[in-house]
């Protein structure tokens, strides 16, 4: 009786006699007209109101009917069925659309005024949903409905301006009960499956279910008109690792790739976060496949030349590990081998290089300077190619004080131990005098500078104490020419400490 009066309630039946039992309609034929009805519902109050009515629907009718299958051909039926689900699930969905921008400008706050609310209507009636399809027996209606209302969640439990707290728990929630409907673990679990091949051809993951609904506002043209579509993918793709990334990649390469492009940095960070993610989770053999990785490196490569601190610094980490993708470092080849060619590492490091001399930001130069080390050791003694330049930046850098960890200075006081190890041949006068006399200055300059935190003076001091030690090491000769002319009236007991122990201490293996 009380679905009846429901289906009343919905017009669904014949109202001339709505208070006895009267045949229950197909229920492909009710989902259909339940569909229209939503697409067409002309108001705000109409639409909250049919909503509700459907929950109820979901909640109190029978599962043999909700799920029935009457004709002879049950295959063409249950196909039937699962669309009219499936178009029922993206009618509620489209209840709570996002506004789309008419130009990649993102919408004024006002205009999501009014999405939350409608969020928590239509999480509820898809839980309600979810509940009555996962205690039915079978996966194929599940695994059909399942895509929509991952993206729905997704969209909805992120903070962002289009929701509020109440929204996101209403979304978690929903993303919950499809994790319980389909017996997943966890979102990974979700989106692949076990791995193993069911009947249908299916892995039992929604994956490819996902990427159908939002391939089509992923184009070049239409991702930058919903803000809520880069989101989704990019939560999609980092719930990926190995070995499920790699057969998805023709799918999941195209779209960071266009974020990367765009010239708001939020976006270039998006994209190089997700190709970040891809290089470290797929073959280096599939990465190199196409063309694929040499995409990516001057998609990368181009990021150098901006000023965005966040977005480089973003970049050269991705680069690094990219590099490893498209060649071996000069350090790794066989000292015995034919003369080394310059690579794509020297590429980088001429270009890390040339902005590090002519850069005056702080923040920028730290991020060159942390990076430069790593690139610097990759290199090995192929580094000899780039010495001027390095002796440039490192006088340069250590000259510049960077409170108040001198990050940078410290960084280049590694680069400059690196290449004293690596290229030590090369470190004879009169570039061994001009480093010794820059360290000497800055040991003074740091002992007397009273800003500077102590355990940050002693590091300093440290590590520049080790790298007069190795200077030392590789010509004992000119380095001890330098050192004798130090007047030890005008240093304080601390830096003659400091020569003393360097002086003492020669390292005789510095290669």
């Amino acid at each position: 009786m009380e679905l009846s009066s429901l289906l009343h309630d919905l017009h669904l039946l014949s109202s001339e006699k709505p208070l006895p039992p009267c045949p229950l309609p197909s229920i492909t034929e009710l989902l259909a007209r339940l569909t229209e009805k939503l697409i067409g519902a002309s108001s705000d109050s109409d639409t909250s109101s049919l909503i509700g009515r459907v929950e109820r629907l979901f909640q109190t009718a029978d599962p043999d009917w909700l799920f029935s299958l009457t004709s002879v051909n049950e295959e063409g039926e249950e196909e039937e069925l699962q669309s009219a689900y499936r178009s029922l699930t993206s009618a509620l969905i489209g209840c709570a659309d996002l506004p789309l921008c008419e130009d990649d400008s993102s919408p004024a706050p006002a205009a999501y005024q009014s999405i939350p609310s409608r969020a928590v209507q239509v999480c509820s009636v898809l839980r309600a949903l979810l509940g009555a399809v996962g205690n039915w027996e079978g996966t194929g209606l599940l695994l059909r409905v399942a895509p929509p209302v991952c993206v729905f969640a997704v969209t909805h439990f992120q903070d962002q301006v289009w929701t509020n707290p109440p929204s996101r728990a209403a979304a978690q929630s929903l993303q919950e009960a499809l994790l319980r409907a389909g017996g997943w673990r966890d979102s990974a679990h979700l989106l692949v499956g076990d791995g193993r091949q069911r009947e249908g051809g299916g892995d039992g993951g929604i994956l490819r279910g996902v990427l159908d609904v939002l391939q089509p506002q992923l184009t070049k043209d239409s991702w930058q008109r919903c803000v809520a579509v880069k989101l989704v993918f990019s939560w999609t793709l980092l719930q990926l690792a190995r070995p499920s990334l790699s057969p998805h990649l023709p799918r999941l390469l195209p779209p960071p790739l266009l974020f990367n492009d765009h010239y708001r940095p939020e976006n270039c960070m998006l994209g190089v976060r997700c190709l970040h993610h891809i290089i470290l989770n797929t073959p280096a053999a599939d990465l190199r496949q196409f063309n694929r990785a040499d995409v990516i490196y001057q998609a990368l490569l181009k990021h150098l030349f901006t000023t965005e601190t966040t977005v480089i610094q973003l970049a050269l980490s991705c680069l690094l590990d990219l590099l490893l993708v498209l060649e071996k470092p000069p350090s790794s080849l066989d000292p015995s081998s034919s003369r080394r060619k310059p690579c794509l590492h020297d590429d980088v490091l001429r270009l890390v290089l040339v902005h590090m001399e002519a850069e005056n930001n702080v923040e920028l130069r730290r991020v060159y300077a942390s990076v430069l080390p790593l690139l610097v050791d990759r290199m090995g003694v192929a580094v000899c190619r780039h010495l001027l330049r390095v002796e440039r930046v490192v006088l340069g850098y250590l000259e510049v004080r960077d409170p108040p960890e001198e990050t940078s200075r410290l960084k280049v006081l590694e680069v400059l131990q690196r290449i004293t190890r690596a290229a030590w041949p090369r470190m004879q006068r009169p570039r061994l005098h001009v480093l010794l006399r820059r360290l000497l200055q800055l040991l003074v300059d740091v002992s007397s500078d009273s800003r500077l935190d102590v355990s940050v003076r002693e590091t300093l001091m440290s590590e520049a104490t080790l790298c007069i030690h190795l200077l030392h090491a590789c010509s004992p000769g000119d380095a001890q020419t330098v050192l004798l002319q130090v007047d030890s009236s005008c240093c304080s007991p601390e830096v003659l400490g400091c020569l003393v122990r360097a002086d003492d201490d020669a390292v005789g293996d510095v290669s």
